[in-house]
C-alpha cells in the first residue's frame, strides 16, 4: 500500500489593521506601520523556514492584500486566488474552501481574518493532541500576523476538523525585532 502525500497548510492572520479613519469601511482598512514590519517579519521568517506554498488563498480586503504584498516574492512563484467569500468568513466557509481545493496542491496558504481562522485552526487539531506550550498559545488566542503549520494526511476534498497535525504556531513577537510589536497586537484588529 503506498503512502498518501501529506499535505501543508499555512493559516495566516493579517498583520495590523489602521484604526484612524472612522469613515472608511472595514474592508478597506490598510495595515498601519506596525503591522507592516510585522507582516516583513514573517515574510522573512517564513523564508527561514523553507515555506512555499503551491496556492495561496486570500481575502479580498486590503489588510489581508497588503499582508500578502509583504510576503512577496514567495518562493516558487505560487497561484494566487483572492476571494470576497474569504472576507470574515465563519471557520467552516473557510474549511469549505480549502475542500475546493485541487488534491494536485501540496501546500496551500490561506490569509485571512478573525474569528475564523483561529476557529478553524482549534477545529482542525488532531483529537488528542497532548498540551504544548504551542498548543496552549494556540488556544489563547490568534494575534494579528500570527501564522501557524498544520500537515495534512488526507486529501483537500476530504479535509474535515480533525484532520490536521499542529506543527507550528509562530507570533510576530516570537521573532526576532517582534518585541517592538507586542502592544500592537493587543486591542481591535
Amino acid at each position: 500500500m503506498m503512502l498518501a502525500a501529506m499535505r501543508q497548510l499555512l493559516l495566516l492572520r493579517h498583520a495590523k489593521s489602521a484604526w484612524d479613519d472612522p469613515a472608511l469601511a472595514d474592508h478597506a482598512r490598510p495595515l498601519n506601520g506596525r503591522g507592516r514590519a510585522a507582516a516583513r517579519l514573517m515574510a522573512a521568517e517564513m523564508q527561514h523556514l523553507g515555506l512555499t506554498p503551491d496556492l495561496v488563498l486570500v481575502s479580498s480586503a486590503r489588510r489581508t492584500l497588503q499582508t500578502l504584498e509583504a510576503l512577496k516574492p514567495l518562493e516558487g512563484s505560487p497561484i494566487i486566488t483572492i476571494s470576497d467569500a474569504l472576507y470574515l468568513a465563519p471557520w467552516e466557509g473557510l474549511l469549505g474552501a480549502l475542500n475546493k481545493v485541487p488534491d494536485t496542491v501540496r501546500s496551500v496558504l490561506l490569509i485571512g481574518h478573525n474569528p475564523g481562522l483561529h476557529e478553524l485552526a482549534l477545529n482542525l487539531l488532531t483529537p488528542g493532541t497532548g498540551p504544548t506550550p504551542m498548543l496552549f498559545r494556540l488556544q489563547e488566542g490568534y494575534p494579528t500576523g500570527a501564522l501557524t503549520e498544520f500537515t495534512i494526511a488526507k486529501p483537500w476534498h476530504d479535509l474535515t476538523d480533525g484532520g490536521g497535525r499542529l506543527m507550528a504556531f509562530i507570533a510576530p513577537r516570537d521573532l526576532p525585532g517582534g518585541d517592538m510589536l507586542r502592544e500592537a497586537e493587543e486591542g481591535p484588529a
